[in-house]
């Protein structure tokens, strides 16, 4: 039986660990090492680690960090913020992660994908969507500078042309469950699973055990991503890092 990565998404802010809700109202977490150390212990699949300021400020996301966390992951772990140039992905590569996570720079200058692939192979470029619905709720469109920015694309259109450029993975943001701990939008993350045959990844709304199981029955998705269900425990969300195992996940009813 196919199995699909189980990703913590751990979000830093001026270099801390932090969560929000539909992209706002960001909480302070803890320490990201102290996070990465826990994973280590609970065996988790893989991480990804997103400078969700880096963009609007200008900058990359620190090296010192991606460092820091390279010295102490035990699993593979992708890095995304401000990634705007062949330059910046050689250091963040040199620094240890496994992969890049382009999103902003990358969906207004699509050439820069094909650029990115070309230099380092698709392998190690992940492309980011995030993704928020109209007023109406009837369409889905791309948002860029940490969902600050609408780039009137549609997410569809979007994907498509990430794996056009060669792009060998898709993550698929819900701007609108982010936070939320109600569930996946499965419609969204199907309509893209649908429409391209590279691997992609559900992020944004996992609250429970169900939700990824729902996830699980209704999209073959290869990637399975979560911040707040990896970081708060019951009801008042205390902070407690949590990785169910897969036996746990499996029991679909």
């Amino acid at each position: 039986m196919f199995r699909p990565r189980l990703i913590p998404t751990l979000l830093l802010k001026n270099d801390v660990l932090v969560k929000s809700v539909k992209f706002k109202n960001h909480k302070y977490i803890g320490d990201p090492i102290n996070a990465v150390k826990i994973f280590n212990e609970l065996k988790a699949d893989e991480l990804v680690l997103l400078d969700i300021d880096a963009t609007s400020q200008g900058r990359r996301i620190s090296s010192d960090v991606i460092r820091r966390v390279g010295e102490e992951a035990n699993m593979p772990f992708s890095v995304g913020g401000g990634i705007s140039s062949i330059a910046d992905i050689k250091e963040i590569i040199a620094c240890g992660a496994e992969k890049v996570v382009l999103n902003s720079y990358a969906i207004s200058n699509p050439d820069f994908i094909k650029h990115a692939v070309d230099y380092f192979g698709s392998s190690t470029i992940v492309v980011c969507l995030d993704i928020k619905k109209n007023f109406w709720g009837t369409r889905n469109y791309v948002f860029v500078n940490n969902g600050k920015k609408s780039t009137k694309l549609l997410s569809v259109e979007a994907a498509k042309k990430a794996e056009a450029m060669g792009a060998g993975e898709i993550i698929v943001q819900s701007i609108d469950c982010d936070g939320s701990m109600r569930g996946y939008d499965i419609e969204l993350i199907k309509s893209i699973c649908d429409s391209v045959s590279i691997p992609t990844t559900a992020l944004g709304g996992a609250g429970t055990i169900q939700h990824i199981r729902n996830l699980c029955k209704s999209v073959n998705v290869t990637g399975i991503a979560a911040g707040s269900f990896f970081v708060y425990q019951g009801i008042n969300k205390g902070v407690l890092i949590n990785y169910p195992s897969w036996k746990d996940v499996i029991k679909l009813d």
